[in-house]
């Protein structure tokens, strides 16, 4: 079973089971009134949907072999790491490390593509931050 579609598919299963699962902790409540289990819910139901079409679909695609690229493994486990201890200091900082750091491990490096990207996460925090009041280190 060697087949990267297939298994790709499989893993956003269990994911979405994984989340499913852990969300009927929680209060679902009903959709006038939603609980705080029903959004997680939803998405999973949605993630298990979109699973269960990629698994019919690789069923009629040819096989891709699967590897597993060590170096970018690597690179994107660091960009994690050290978007969480940048963020501890100001998040800006945090996000534009994470969007430029785990673009090594991609076929090709732009730096402006790498500042729109980067701009507009930090924009969308930003709207977070403000509109719906979250508690975020930006600056």
């Amino acid at each position: 079973m060697n087949d990267r579609n297939l298994l790709n598919s499989l893993f956003l299963l269990a994911v979405a089971l994984a989340f499913g699962l852990g969300s009927l902790k929680y209060d679902i409540g009903h959709v006038a009134r939603a609980g705080p289990g029903f959004f997680p819910l939803m998405v999973s139901c949605i993630l298990a949907f979109l699973a269960i079409s990629m698994i019919v679909r690789s069923r009629f695609m040819d096989k891709v072999p699967m590897y597993f690229n060590l170096k970018n493994l690597a690179i994107i486990i660091g960009s994690l790491v050290g978007f969480s201890l940048l963020s501890h200091v100001t998040m800006i900082a945090g996000i534009a490390f994470l969007v430029f750091f785990s673009t090594l491990a991609g076929r090709n490096y732009s730096i402006k593509r790498n500042t729109m990207v980067a701009a507009a996460l930090i924009a969308i925090a930003f709207i977070f931050q403000k509109g719906l009041g979250l508690q975020l280190p930006l600056y």
